[in-house]
């Protein structure tokens, strides 16, 4: 078959044959339609990511939508080493599968899942949002960021709060506040954060994270009855650490809380993609992507990272 090869780790993946899958039990060959290209995949390939193989020459891909051999369009995830979804067929776990609605396309189906299950999850397992509360979302022009945004107004937030750096992708997003990291991002935090945050999810780490926990946490002191902040770690685009003053968990309701492979459940995950593609049937959720088909992997991999590829085996 077709697929995509990580044949060296940090260089983009070639298109080449590759042996095809054989299921065994409590297995399925799963015939590929649409594969995400999303920062995670970037990592893996590159050796950079904690669940990163040991060696290269595998197929790349945590997720997709295929046909399973019921002929059952499904959504699945983590398929079997070193068969990943960026090829024309894929190994999966049978039980690692959820049914695609008819009315999202494979590529639609694809991109939903690969942009709003972290957000969806965090959501609705980590910082158990209620309907009322105010959601800030960090990192909020990425593709994920975008979707948790809306994945925050689908679960009843009464107030969202897009930052992010592109200002221009700032203003498309349905946010009752946007706040661009420039230098003057400080006092509008701090702003925010006084009127009153009970979420923040974070995409990217590093420096904003700094500044938004600065923002969240100076001044504040213990306050009687005030509510807890659940700030929820879910990528490192910014960096890989921040310091974090033992203050700042000492005098406020601050909780650090990570949501990832690893502090979510596999089961959770998959239940929450379930879950996430039944709400976009009905949904108006907008995630924008390209497609483009597999053998031109390699130009996915070194374009834009900000643009969100879905890549269809069978074109």
């Amino acid at each position: 078959m077709k697929a995509a090869i990580v044949n060296a780790f940090g260089v983009a993946p070639s298109f080449q044959d590759f042996r095809e899958p054989e299921a065994g039990d409590g297995e399925t060959v799963v015939t590929v339609h649409a594969a995400p290209l999303t920062p995670i995949v970037r990592s893996l390939a590159a050796g950079r990511h904690y669940t990163s193989a040991a060696a290269a020459g595998f197929v790349p891909g945590v997720d997709g939508v295929g046909v399973d051999d019921m002929d059952r369009r499904v959504y699945f995830l983590f398929p079997k080493a070193p068969f990943g979804s960026m090829a024309e067929k894929s190994l999966v776990a049978s039980h690692m599968m959820v049914p695609v609605p008819q009315n999202l396309s494979s590529e639609s189906a694809a991109a939903i899942g690969a942009a709003g299950l972290a957000s969806w999850v965090a959501l609705s397992r980590r910082a158990k949002l209620r309907a009322g509360e105010t959601v800030l979302v960090i990192g909020a022009t990425g593709a994920a960021g975008g979707m948790a945004v809306q994945n925050a107004r689908h679960f009843g937030a009464s107030r969202v709060i897009a930052v992010g750096r592109d200002e221009t992708r700032l203003k498309r997003l349905d946010a009752d506040v946007r706040i661009a990291l420039d230098d003057d991002a400080d006092k509008a935090l701090r702003a925010e954060f006084d009127q009153g945050v009970d979420v923040v999810l974070d995409f990217v780490w590093g420096e904003p994270a700094s500044r938004v926990l600065r923002a969240a946490t100076q001044g504040r002191g213990s306050r009687s009855g005030e509510p807890r902040l659940r700030y929820v770690q879910l990528g490192t685009m910014a960096g890989d650490e921040i310091p974090v003053r033992g203050d700042m968990l000492r005098s406020t309701g601050l909780e650090l809380i990570g949501s990832g492979i690893g502090s979510v459940a596999v089961e959770e995950l998959l239940a929450g993609a379930g879950e996430l593609l039944t709400a976009a049937a009905t949904a108006d959720f907008d995630v924008p992507f390209t497609s483009l088909p597999l053998r031109a992997v390699a130009d996915a991999w070194n374009g834009a990272p900000d643009v969100r590829h879905i890549l269809t085996p069978g074109l």
